[in-house]
């Protein structure tokens, strides 16, 4: 324990950020960044462009234009999951597992024909709602690491509150004409108070969506060892069925389809069919979440062979699984309206904001004074720095731009996007240790800047549909577009001021008496 608590809490502050606060950033980015999920994967696949949703007999036909392309091409499948057109995505998407050690198949139908879609090949905005939580790691892995994160996320939000005395004070003070650790530090302050609700709430409501995969003990005890028993329950799957083992001539699923959209009011949003050709056979019908916090997922279950209902679930959740759902629908922020949601992407903005300038902060406070060396770990936490905080926007630029410079037809198109996300992630990781740190900085963020830019001028010379050069084109690409050029204005202003900050001139106290101790000289950036 430190001489007072309120230092203990400083110090517990300053290291639990510094030690996760790479990877924290990262996180806040492409989690700021997924709620625009569906619309950065309608930008990244230009060619489906938008449509009016299937209702009724041309939803139930295109249904079953999906089971007879999965009954031809994937014939030993285990399950067959189809997601049915919705006006973002007007297109069937098919995805069907066989064994393990076997890749699965994906691909797009036409809902009008069957034919195969051409589609770009891309992950779009689910690489990066899916790194915001598993960091392209295994699943195992990745969740663990990003859970770990949240929490000492927590322990680094609740011991700030408890330092900051003036915390409202705080919150109207911005020296930006000052040293830059005083600058940095009333960033820090004005964006950690701004948004702080924001922060508690995403940070506690990530750890709990996922409270179950960190702490299982009390499920695996309740339900012996069971989880799929308690999935059921929690209305989160329905109750699966074992298979039979005995081959069956399955019902016709548009008759399905139409009577499940009959039972429930929401879009019907995915089709599973589990065990297809079993006489245990199920087809489970999953819906859009009703409009609201809770994050609900009505879902009905038919047998596969005799198209009787077998349960119905998601329609009245008890209190503990509708608080879960609120939880996650709260973080998802699927609730969410126009306005609203801007106002979620702005306040993650803030979190990024605050993650960044802490960890500058930290090297900041460090530099050393004249007449003193720096520690061997600073420059490496400085070029740390500089890779994440500039790094994963230019590696999110590229991603971008790979979207639009690969051949469309490139096999293995949608890795090749995420080999050229982590290349320039690595470049840029790797620059700023041969670089001096200021100019590392000043590079670095006019890199960011040009290569929003270049985002920007492929969309407009690739693209034929847009609509600065067709009238009545679909309106997102010019709001992606003015989106990419408002975060290469930002840079680039930051670039300019990096390039011609000058570091206050070092003032000298007077001396009280002879041989008076001289005051310390004002904080540098360019160490």
């Amino acid at each position: 324990m430190r001489a007072s608590f309120r230092q203990s809490m400083a110090w517990l502050h300053t290291w639990s950020g510094l030690i996760v606060g790479w990877v924290l950033f990262a996180i806040f980015v492409t989690g700021t960044a997924s709620y625009y999920r569906t619309d950065i994967s309608r930008w990244m696949r230009p060619e489906l462009g938008l449509a009016e949703p299937l209702r009724g007999p041309e939803l139930a036909d295109a249904t079953e234009r999906a089971v007879a392309y999965l009954a031809l091409h994937a014939p030993r499948a285990r399950s067959w999951f189809i997601g049915l057109p919705r006006p973002e995505k007007p297109v069937l998407d098919l995805f069907w597992r066989t064994r393990p050690g076997e890749p699965p198949g994906h691909v797009h139908l036409d809902p009008a024909t069957g034919a195969e879609a051409v589609v770009r090949d891309t992950e779009g905005g689910d690489f990066l709602y899916r790194f915001h939580f598993e960091l392209h790691m295994a699943p195992l892995w990745g969740r663990w690491v990003v859970g770990i994160c949240a929490m000492i996320m927590l322990v680094a939000l609740i011991s700030g509150i408890l330092i900051h005395r003036r915390i409202f004070v705080d919150f109207f003070t911005f020296r930006r004409d000052k040293a830059p650790r005083r600058s940095f530090l009333d960033a820090h302050n004005v964006s950690g108070v701004l948004a702080l609700p924001f922060h508690l709430m995403i940070t506690y409501t990530g750890v709990v969506t996922l409270a179950t995969f960190y702490m299982p003990w009390g499920v695996t005890t309740a339900y012996q060892g069971n989880t799929q028993a308690f999935f059921s329950e929690a209305a989160w799957i329905t109750t699966p069925r074992r298979p039979a083992n005995r081959p069956a001539v399955p019902t016709p699923v548009g008759p399905l389809v139409e009577r499940a959209v009959a039972m429930v009011a929401e879009p019907l949003e995915r089709l599973t069919i589990v065990n297809p050709g079993d006489a245990h056979a199920t087809v489970v019908a999953l819906f859009s979440e009703p409009r609201g916090i809770a994050r609900d997922h009505p879902q009905i279950a038919f047998d596969g062979v005799s198209g009787a209902v077998l349960e119905v679930r998601g329609l009245d959740l008890r209190a503990a699984a509708k608080t879960f759902t609120t939880m996650t629908g709260l973080h998802e922020a699927h609730f969410a309206g126009g306005a609203v949601r801007l106002l979620f992407f702005l306040c993650g903005l803030m979190g990024c904001a605050t993650v960044a300038t802490g960890i500058i902060l930290w090297s900041l406070a460090r530099l050393p004074r004249a007449g003193e060396r720096a520690f061997p770990g600073l420059r490496l936490v400085q070029a740390l720095n500089v890779g994440v905080v500039v790094g994963l926007p230019a590696a999110v630029a590229v991603y971008f731009l790979a979207n639009r410079l690969l051949p469309v037809g490139l096999a293995g198109r949608a890795e090749w996007e995420i080999r050229a996300f982590f290349g320039a992630w690595i470049i840029a990781a790797l620059v700023p240790l041969a670089r001096s740190h200021r100019r590392a900085w000043c590079q670095g963020l006019w890199v960011v800047a040009l290569l929003c830019l270049a985002v920007v001028a492929a969309d407009i010379l690739t693209l034929p549909q847009h609509s600065l050069r067709r009238s009545g084109a679909d309106p997102l690409f010019a709001w992606f577009d003015a989106a990419m050029l408002a975060l290469a204005f930002l840079f680039a202003v930051a670039a300019r001021r990096v390039a011609r900050y000058e570091a206050p001139e070092r003032r000298h106290r007077q001396p009280l008496m002879a041989g008076s101790a001289m005051s310390a000289p004002a904080t540098r950036i360019d160490s």
